[in-house]
């Protein structure tokens, strides 16, 4: 019986795994610039730093994800004109998508400047933590723009299934940022120790060459000649525009509200002390670089689907789907497996605090239970993204995180006393709402659309 279903559904789980595997890498590569941050600030500066890390990352990363949202909005539209065989619609949405980009940095620059410095000031954070943190998100809100203008060259390519160039310039960026962050941080030679803000620093210069090299690379490639022909600098179309943004705008606020539920989650994590704001920090971090290698599979579902939706093929959007459910409840087993197994080794990557330490293995055995959720959730997006299907899984991940999820971290957390590990149990129960929900979802946009196309189930 195996053998039968794995020669049945070979195609479909290699052709998933050859796209996804270079989109995890390119994805973990944004994380793993956060856990380079978090793992040179923990070892070479301090307890204080690594809580302040946590804030920023917190405040600005609620801002952050909803550019990247944005962004997406493009790849699901490359994918199903692609699948249309409609190059030169391609090539117009790159040049629309640019343009939308640039303009999204600069509203997003403004909202960090003014909302997330002033909200850092207002959040009952320690004192010490709130200046440490200042300068780095100054420098943070800088590279916006070379990350939103990488990410357009980044969706462009991976929506024509072109995925490996944009892991090759991650990788490269991210040894480039680790280094340049060590030097910064500890000095070297002409180079005075600069402390939290160094890390800052090799940021901003690894997101502007990595934005340098992505977009030369799309606009030079033979892949992309018959694709760009259309791209025009200065082309502006309001039709195509919309059309990016009313799926990007979704996509981003589903970001915000599962982003902003973990940030308000830090920032309880932050009023119960700096040890347990440190500790958070360590556990989320370990935990995000298992989600993003998750959000690759449902960015390979999201452009599997979306092309085979182009082609009205429900059939094989259905197998896609299921396909792409199978492999991320498998990787996220195996995740949980090694949190629960090395939660008390993991954390000595990060710090060498004892305190910091014992509580983030507490918070690791919880993070292996929350990874089948987080995972089946991100996926359930990808594959609602695929068949168009935004808005009311934007609804869902509203109930989810802010009507369920954070109000129990608080209930858990703060009111009845249990301390971070409760903020955490909270959160695991929003995940859980969301992944049920987003899955029934799609099980009643499948079985309509085979119902109309009088395919039996």
């Amino acid at each position: 019986m195996l053998q039968s279903y794995y020669k049945e559904n070979k195609y479909f789980y290699l052709s998933t795994i050859a796209l996804a595997g270079p989109v995890i890498i390119s994805q973990l590569g944004q994380t793993l610039v956060q856990t380079a941050d978090t793992v040179i600030v923990g070892k070479f500066v301090g307890t204080i730093p690594l809580a302040a890390v946590s804030l920023v990352h917190s405040v600005f990363l609620v801002v952050m994800v909803i550019g990247l949202g944005i962004s997406y909005g493009l790849t699901p539209l490359i994918a199903k004109e692609n699948g249309r065989g409609n190059k030169k619609a391609c090539g117009e949405l790159l040049s629309n998508s640019l343009w939308l980009n640039i303009c999204t940095a600069f509203v997003l620059f403004a909202l960090v400047n003014y909302g997330s410095t002033y909200a850092m000031e207002h959040l009952d954070q320690d004192p010490r933590v709130v200046e440490t943190a200042k300068p780095y998100l100054l420098i943070l809100m800088v590279s916006i723009m070379p990350l939103m203008i990488f990410n357009t060259f980044k969706q462009f390519a991976e929506g024509l299934g072109f995925t490996k160039q944009a892991m090759n310039i991650t990788i490269w960026g991210n040894l480039l940022n680790i280094i340049l962050a060590i030097l910064f941080v500890k000095g070297f030679w002409i180079i005075e120790p600069m402390g939290i803000i160094g890390v800052g620093y090799a940021t901003l210069i690894d997101r502007v060459l990595m934005m340098i090299v992505m977009s030369v690379y799309v606009l030079r490639s033979k892949h992309f000649e018959e694709y760009t022909r259309e791209f025009k600098w200065l082309y502006i179309r309001k039709v195509q525009t919309i059309s990016i943004f009313k799926i990007g705008a979704p996509v981003a606020m589903q970001y915000v509200f599962e982003i902003g539920a973990f940030a308000v989650a830090a920032i309880m994590a932050g009023q119960l002390g700096a040890l347990e704001q440190a500790s958070h920090q360590v556990a989320i971090t370990l935990a995000s670089m298992s989600y993003m290698m998750a959000t690759g599979i449902a960015s390979a579902a999201t452009i599997k689907i979306g092309h085979s939706f182009g082609k009205k093929n429900i059939q094989r959007v259905a197998r896609f789907a299921k396909i792409s459910y199978a492999l991320v409840l498998a990787f996220m087993v195996v995740c949980a497996l090694i949190f629960m197994i090395f939660n008390k080794q993991l954390p000595l990557l990060f710090s060498d605090d004892n305190h910091v330490i014992a509580i983030s293995a507490q918070l690791l055995i919880i993070a292996g239970l929350f990874q089948l959720f987080d995972g089946t959730q991100v996926v359930g997006l990808g594959v609602l993204r695929g068949v168009g299907d935004v808005n009311v899984p934007t609804i869902i991940t509203f109930i989810a995180y802010w009507i369920i999820g954070i109000p129990m971290a608080y209930i858990m957390g703060i009111y009845l006393d249990i301390g971070v590990t409760g903020i955490w149990y909270g959160l695991t129960l929003g995940l859980l709402s969301s992944s049920l929900l987003l899955y029934l979802r799609y099980q009643k946009i499948i079985d309509k659309h085979k119902s109309k196309n009088n395919i039996s189930t």
